[in-house]
């Protein structure tokens, strides 16, 4: 009865921003528990491809790299084009692709809002929108699609960092997710959403480049790895996260519920 709880075996996923991070972590995960097909997506065509050659390499299930730049209403309908081509059926769609801005309040420019809310929180819920009809072709009330949101600490407290449009993004997939899921769960699919704290990426350069500083001010005393980011989305994406609905689940080590102490930035 519990054996295969967290088997994939034979699903085929798609994560943005799949490259590289938070997303390269999933992707992995997704393909060492038996995804057979695991698509990433990502602006740049070089890093995209690289990555999808390293994983194919290390799992059995094969990686397969789609460099388009999704932070357009047109770039999401054409890379569900380029599934729907592909393929009849999608099990899993994990939101990734995110941007990031900081600057002060003064001076925060109308860039740095637009940029990171139409792909933080427009494309999320457009790609979603065109990638519906293979979502629900693979679902069912026994084995429900699975769509994961990639959110963030920062929408759940407030950073002191100035990253105004991050933060009001992070906040918005989070109610996003909820609504979403009271839609898509009567079409068998399970709309979740995974928190970040304090991981290694290109994004959140702290934890990146000064994790021993960083790791002080979290409860669990370290800041997140590979394994912790892949092993909540592989949770949720299984059998055994078929009865989560609707939840942004904070993966950070305690910062958000059990730290007494300053706040860590949590992009992810």
């Amino acid at each position: 009865m519990f054996e295969k709880m967290f088997s994939l075996d034979g699903r085929v996923a798609l994560v943005t921003g799949g490259s590289r991070g938070i997303g390269k972590m999933i992707a992995g995960g997704f393909l060492a528990y038996g995804c057979s097909k695991v698509y990433i997506t990502a602006r740049k065509a070089g890093p995209c491809e690289e990555t999808a050659k390293e994983l194919t390499k290390l799992y059995k299930g094969e990686c397969i790299a789609l460099p388009i730049d999704m932070s357009t209403v047109e770039g999401c309908n054409k890379l569900a084009a380029e599934i729907i081509k592909r393929e009849p059926k999608l099990d899993i769609l994990v939101n990734n692709a995110g941007a990031a801005w900081g600057a002060n309040f003064d001076e925060f420019p109308e860039q740095g809002w637009d940029k990171v809310m139409n792909l933080n929180v427009k494309s999320l819920f457009f790609l979603t929108k065109a990638l519906a009809k293979p979502l629900r072709a693979a679902a069912t009330k026994e084995k429900p699609g699975k769509v994961i949101n990639i959110a963030s600490i920062d929408g759940l407290f407030v950073n002191p960092l100035e990253t105004y449009s991050y933060q009001a993004s992070k906040a918005a997939v989070i109610h996003l997710t909820r609504r979403m899921a009271a839609k898509l769960i009567s079409d068998n699919i399970c709309v979740t959403a995974i928190c970040p704290g304090a991981f290694e990426s290109d994004m959140n350069t702290a934890a990146r480049d000064h994790a021993d500083v960083v790791a002080k001010r979290i409860p669990a005393k370290r800041i997140g790895r590979d394994e912790d980011m892949a092993g909540i989305a592989i949770w949720l994406a299984s059998r055994a996260g078929d009865y989560v609905v609707g939840n942004a689940i904070a993966v950070d080590g305690g910062i958000v519920y059990a730290n007494p102490g300053i706040p860590v930035a949590g992009e992810g």
